[in-house]
């Protein structure tokens, strides 16, 4: 999986960013039944669910306020 940039995340629609975030989360959780608990790959994806985390409570705010 590629590292995913804040400007690759902002450029996506809510639904594409709704479809990755679920993607990336059923990702981490094979992950972690793989035992890789420790790996970087499974750093890299906390990270880019963060972000769109992140980024969708920054639109929402955006946009309410």
């Amino acid at each position: 999986m590629a590292v995913l940039r804040a400007k690759e995340i902002e450029k996506m629609s809510e639904k594409e960013r709704k479809e990755k975030l679920k993607e990336l989360r059923l990702e981490l959780v094979r992950a972690g039944n793989r035992g890789d608990k420790a790996s970087g790959k499974t750093k890299e994806i906390k990270k880019a669910i963060a972000r769109i985390i992140t980024l969708n409570k920054r639109l929402r705010r955006k946009n309410n306020g």
